[in-house]
């Protein structure tokens, strides 16, 4: 990550329901008080999700708050916004996403060093219950042996 990439939001559930098997990144089209609004933090990636449909990409479900110091007509926050990516790579986001259990997440949302929003897609695996349980032991366990070997290097015993 660039020093001088700012992030917006970072969907931790993400991580949580979802393998990521790869990932992508996008632009997005926006108008300018979302932009502005992006800018004060108001926005979430929560339950969020990507598809495409006529050849095109499309972000769902991100709510970007309204401009505090817009008008009347700033755009609906809940709306549907387009992904700006290539043809070729939505040509095979398309293939991989009709393969069964294949999802279109996005994991973050952050400026680019050149000011654009950017958007980072993952084609992720769903996690079964099992799965993310095994997640959460092996984290516990990993904390654990690092409080061991902290401990024993301090030379307090348990």
């Amino acid at each position: 990550m660039p020093k001088d990439e700012r992030t917006i939001a970072v969907n931790k559930k993400a991580f949580h329901d979802y393998d990521v098997v790869e990932t992508f990144e996008a632009g997005i089209a926006l108008t300018g008080t979302e932009v502005k609004s992006l800018r004060e933090s108001k926005t979430t990636l929560r339950d969020a999700f990507a598809t495409i449909r006529g050849g095109e990409a499309w972000l769902h479900n991100v709510h970007i708050a309204p401009y505090s110091h817009g008008n009347r007509s700033n755009p609906d926050p809940d709306r549907t916004r387009k992904l700006l990516l290539h043809r070729n790579e939505i040509r095979y986001l398309l293939g991989k996403t009709k393969e069964k259990g294949l999802t279109l997440v996005p994991l973050k949302l952050y400026f680019s060093p050149t000011g654009l929003v950017k958007v980072e897609l993952a084609l992720a695996r769903g996690k079964k219950l099992h799965d993310k349980r095994e997640d959460i032991a092996e984290r516990e366990h990993k904390r654990e042996v690092e409080r061991a070997l902290k401990d024993r290097t301090l030379g307090r015993e348990r």
